[in-house]
């Protein structure tokens, strides 16, 4: 389904996990984000992208590997892909690839394509990273902590701030990568806020928004999240249970959590 659909810029939702694929148009270029979930939405993202490119070229950012935002990879054998480093450096790639394939066996789906972990064009290995498509720039910050190869995207002039598996409203912060990498990641997205000019937020998970205040408020939530989860704190289940409609589901990733931070 179209979650958002305005001016320049079309967000696609999954009926899994409310999971995002943003489509944006410029003059030169249309770039994409993590096409998903099921065929039927990888094709419905594919038809519509086919509908729209004309001559000009497809980017698609991968803004992590978790195996669900690179499950449409192979359905897009033009685009020029755009990850991190560490994305293209990978050294389970074929364990995600697996990934794919084992939730395709569990719910009989059929493909009309093949799987296949992204062969990254363009690699982003430093904060600050630019991209210049015509008069669209892409500006890049590695954003570690939910895994190690995640990435913020920042289009200018537009404003839209592609922040991946970070500041969802429907998801508190799941660390995959280090609870110290996440917290530095956080502290990370108000520096782009001071920096940018930004419009537009499009989470990997949840809705998006073009509130200002929304984004800081999400911002908030979860660097409060951060602070108090090596605290014991016992109030911070209630506080998840109030902010975080979808808690009961995840309330395994909250005690893995806080695994990962006194690890450290």
């Amino acid at each position: 389904m179209i979650q958002y659909n305005k001016k320049n810029c079309t967000v696609f939702q999954s009926s899994l996990y409310m999971t995002t694929s943003a489509v944006i148009e410029t003059d030169e270029a249309v770039i994409m984000t993590d096409p998903n979930w099921l065929p039927v939405e990888v094709e419905t993202i594919k038809q519509y992208v086919d509908e729209i490119l004309g001559d000009r070229q497809l980017y698609i950012i991968y803004t992590h590997s978790d195996f669900d935002h690179i499950i449409g990879s192979g359905a897009f054998p033009d685009a020029k892909v755009i990850a991190t480093s560490k994305l293209k450096n990978k050294l389970n790639k074929e364990e995600i690839i697996r990934e794919i394939h084992q939730f395709d066996q569990m719910y009989y789906l059929k493909r009309n394509y093949e799987p296949e972990y992204p062969s990254v064009d363009i690699e982003v290995s430093h904060d600050g990273q630019k991209l210049e498509i015509g008069s669209v720039t892409l500006r890049f910050y590695q954003a570690p902590g939910h895994t190690d190869d995640s990435l913020f995207t920042v289009i200018e002039p537009y404003g839209i701030f592609l922040s991946g598996d970070y500041l969802s409203d429907v998801e508190f912060p799941f660390i995959f990568g280090t609870y110290k990498d996440y917290v530095t990641t956080i502290a990370k997205v108000e520096t782009i806020l001071n920096n940018h000019q930004i419009t537009l937020h499009v989470p990997g998970h949840g809705n998006t928004t073009e509130n200002l205040e929304e984004i800081r408020n999400r911002l908030d939530l979860s660097a409060f999240y951060l602070r108090e989860l090596p605290e014991e704190n016992k109030d911070l289940e209630g506080f998840l249970q109030k902010e975080y409609p979808f808690y009961e589901g995840m309330k395994g990733n909250h005690a893995e959590n806080i695994k990962v931070a006194f690890r450290e």
